[in-house]
């Protein structure tokens, strides 16, 4: 839904940040701003603080930052559209209908939303009245009584073709209303609707904001087909786009940092009752991109937890391949494979929360599952098998969108790659057993590493020495002491404080290698922090001994253009740009030096002309950050 700027204007102007953050954090006026510990990580400093002017918040230990309605997104898990309506309440402004058709089909849906929650009061009296026992007796056996079918709201419909139709009529409501809500079963070959959901336990499935909008049957008769069903597509319910539970895990999830996701509703609920609220089971079908977005939208990396048997393996690969072209820095899945035989609901009954805590334990990354998925879909016995192997495991990561994301998955799979061909390879002119290459099931009695020839000695992997150019460079010399790129980025900012916050996001996630450049930091932020952004009183924190100590390092390695942009007469904004290009400059190196690592260790495992070229690039590539860093000292 859009919501006309001017609105949004007006719900700002009347709450300023500091009265909607105030009732979740605990606020204190410092300077111009306020400060408070971080509501999204557990801290002792504050490093949280609030700008009512600019009309924002700003967290250094998450790297958050925005407006109100990004901060009750963030701490509620609401949508942008529920956080809108959730603050014009607050300040009383109201939100003006869209159009006359608008109007018209909200006035439907919220009768279809009547209709649906009548129908699962209807579904709970069931379960409690005469014709639910057998009902009741199912659910004590599952363990799913008392509590559990408060909070889950589970009813029962009974055996009867017309007991909810005839309910539903006798409380005013039409049976087109009843159609259009998936409630009867009509067609043109039907000549009286009937009850869709009959003899059947019943869990409501609920939108985003708790309200019900569709039901999940449960047979009680094993005779019937279909153990268990979904409310068709209606105007409320689409099930691709919503997860059973959803309503209730987004706090679970944003308390815990956690998703869980399994795949009924029953097992939902155990989970929930063992004390993970934050478990969420899409709706009777693999997962969907929409699902993954939610999913994401309430944690960074959720936990897919299946039954450990072949149906489960099968749900996890297509997991993976519906996630890969979504991937993106910090956005991933893991995988908790369970006993095979069991599933959480099982296992919650028969080992407790101790059980789950160490199955979700070992989860493992998705990185990890698409390795093995590939290493055991096949022999690797011949060379054409490796070869089939290899393209086999490359092919998948072509689909991952984000670039920085592919070339880590890229760069990690042929690491793995050189490690297990390397391991594998038998000496020259010995093939251990007939040569025979496993897949590390143990095929060929040899047992071993996977993928390793049995009875094949280990090829030891030579260290690789950097040439005496590359030794002396200031990327391999880094960790020895101080950095001089770190010392301008620091010093630089504290000869020009008001610099601080146009880049404090970058600055607090920064990876420095010197301790007093470590230290130096610190003082930056805790001064920002403070809102003291001034000279004067940054010069009384630096009078420090340690301060000075570490001020003493970083100048030590500052050569002398470079102090000419520390002066206070320097222009600031052109001192800004000298900032920026050097935290660049200085990412870029740290990522070219991990994969110089990485080149040196497949140059080891296999001296091949590519890899010779890969080592050859690398070192070309960090020349180039060094002749432009030196470019810029020179002007």
């Amino acid at each position: 839904m859009k919501f006309p700027p001017s609105i949004l204007e007006e719900i700002k102007a009347r709450l300023p940040v500091s009265a909607v953050v105030g009732k979740r954090v605990r606020l204190a006026k410092s300077g111009r701003e306020w400060k408070g510990l971080s509501p999204f990580n557990a801290e002792k400093t504050p490093s949280f603080f609030v700008n009512d002017q600019k009309g924002s918040f700003f967290d250094f230990s998450s790297g958050k930052n925005g407006d109100i309605f990004k901060f009750v997104m963030e701490t509620e898990g609401l949508s942008f559209p529920e956080a809108v309506e959730k603050l014009a309440a607050d300040a009383g402004v109201i939100l003006p209908k869209v159009s006359h058709e608008t109007q018209v089909q909200e006035e439907r849906r919220k009768g279809l939303h009547e209709v649906v929650e009548l129908a699962a009061k209807f579904f709970e009296a069931e379960l409690a009245g005469e014709r639910g026992a057998g009902a009741r007796r199912y659910l004590q056996g599952r363990g799913l009584e008392g509590e559990a079918r408060r909070q889950f709201r589970i009813g029962y419909g009974p055996a009867d073709r017309f007991a909810l139709r005839d309910h539903l009529a006798g409380k005013g409501v039409n049976a087109e209303l009843m159609m259009e809500a998936g409630l009867l079963v009509h067609g043109d070959e039907i000549a009286v609707p009937y009850d869709r959901f009959r003899d059947r336990v019943m869990f409501p499935i609920h939108d985003g904001r708790g309200r019900v909008i569709a039901f999940g049957g449960r047979a009680m008769s094993a005779e019937v087909s279909a153990k268990y069903l979904n409310s068709p597509e209606t105007p409320l319910f689409h099930k691709g786009g919503l997860l059973f539970n959803h309503h209730n895990a987004r706090k679970g999830a944003h308390d815990t940092g956690q998703v869980i996701v399994v795949e009924g509703y029953v097992d939902v609920i155990a989970m929930t009752l063992a004390g993970f609220p934050q478990t969420v089971a899409p709706l009777g079908t693999a997962l969907t991109e929409d699902q993954l977005g939610l999913l994401w939208r309430m944690a960074d990396e959720p936990v897919i937890c299946l039954d450990g048997d072949k149906a489960g393996r099968k749900a996890a690969s297509r997991a993976i391949d519906l996630a890969l072209p979504m991937l993106e820095p910090g956005k991933s899945l893991s995988f908790a494979l369970l006993p095979d035989g069991q599933d959480p609901d099982d296992l919650a009954r028969s080992g407790g929360k101790p059980a789950i805590i160490e199955v979700l334990g070992a989860a493992r990354p998705l990185v990890d599952m698409l390795w093995t998925r590939e290493v055991e879909a096949g022999s690797l016995d011949t060379p054409e098998r490796r070869a089939a192997f290899e393209r086999r495991l490359k092919e998948p990561l072509g689909q991952i969108k984000d670039e920085a994301t592919r070339r880590h998955y890229r760069r990690e799979m042929d690491e793995r790659l050189a490690q297990l061909f390397a391991s594998a390879a038998p000496a020259r002119g010995d093939r251990g057993q007939g040569g025979n290459y496993s897949n590390g099931r143990g095929r060929g009695g040899g047992g071993g590493q996977r993928g390793q020839w049995p009875g094949a000695p280990m090829r030891p992997l030579l260290p690789l020495k950097a040439s005496s150019q590359l030794a002396g460079s200031r990327m391999m010399t880094r960790s020895r002491g101080e950095d001089k790129r770190e010392a301008f980025i620091l010093l630089a900012l504290a000869s020009h404080p008001e610099l601080v916050l146009r880049c404090a996001d970058e600055i607090s996630e920064l990876a420095l290698d010197g301790p007093a450049a470590e230290r130096f930091r610190q003082v930056l932020l805790d001064v920002a922090l403070d809102g003291d952004l001034d000279r004067e009183a940054l010069a009384s924190r630096l009078e420090q001994p340690r301060v000075q100590e570490a001020q003493g390092a970083l100048m030590a390695v500052t050569g002398p253009a470079e102090r000419l942009k520390l002066v206070g007469a320097a222009d600031p904004e052109s001192v800004f740009d000298s900032i920026r290009q050097a935290i660049v400059l200085h990412q870029r190196a740290r990522t070219l030096h991990s994969e110089l690592k990485a080149a040196e260790r497949a140059l080891a495992d296999e001296a091949t002309e590519a890899n010779f070229a890969w080592i050859k690039d690398v070192k070309g590539r960090l020349d180039t950050i060094e002749g432009t860093e030196a470019m810029s000292e020179e002007q």
